[in-house]
């Protein structure tokens, strides 16, 4: 295979990874295709970076073209309206998971769009807001004003939809896990609010329940 790979060609490619045990799984997730991941890895590294491809697959509207795009195309080469229009597209939770980390994530307009989508009322949006502000302070904190995102969390982390439920609250843990100064009062938050305090945990993994992620987190790193 080639970067010269049709779509046809393309989804063909994809229709005969499918397998009905993977689509009943991913389907339980919301995620309609039935494909295994690692093989639709594996498949991009075949076809290889090609943006224009990436666009024509993601024009198709459906799930697993969708991901094999997300993994072939240029972050950089996307527009900031571009951006916007796809992840207001992103319905799919793994769709959604792959386009802020692989494309909104590398993004050069990364903190262009943090702002732009920060406190958007569709909450896919607003999710993605709080995932890059998650991404920055674990990465680049300068000039964020973390005392005012802990006020934002404390007062609509508890009531918010489960997309940027989830976000508030990793951020959450990692300005906690990331400043000692904070970690008092990110504990304090976590634990008058509850969120994920009952999420069921596999063993070996940390709890996302803030709190206790923030203390095994801190203590990995305080060493």
């Amino acid at each position: 295979m080639t970067d010269t790979m049709t779509v046809p060609e393309v989804l063909a490619e994809l229709e005969a990874l499918e397998d009905p045990k993977f689509r009943a799984a991913n389907e339980k997730r919301g995620d309609d295709h039935g494909i295994n991941l690692s093989k639709m890895r594996a498949l991009a590294k075949q076809v290889k970076t090609n943006h224009a491809l990436g666009k024509e697959l993601w024009a198709t509207g459906e799930t697993a073209p969708r991901l094999l795009a997300l993994l072939i195309s240029k972050p950089r080469e996307f527009s900031a309206d571009e951006l916007d229009a796809m992840l207001r597209e992103t319905r799919a939770p793994k769709v959604n998971e792959w386009f802020v980390s692989y494309i909104a994530k590398k993004s050069p307009l990364a903190e262009e769009m943090r702002q732009r989508w920060f406190g958007d009322a569709d909450p896919t949006v607003s999710a993605a807001a709080w995932s890059l502000t998650s991404e920055r302070v674990v990465k680049k904190p300068e000039g964020l004003d973390l005392e005012h995102l802990l006020d934002l969390i404390e007062r609509d982390m508890k009531d918010a939809p489960t997309r940027p439920q989830w976000a508030m609250n990793e951020t959450l843990a990692n300005i906690g896990i990331r400043n000692p100064d904070l970690r008092p009062r990110a504990l304090a938050i976590g634990n008058e609010l509850q969120v994920l305090a009952d999420y069921p945990t596999a063993a070996g993994c940390i709890s996302p329940f803030a709190p206790i992620w923030i203390t095994e987190m801190s203590k990995r790193l305080d060493r």
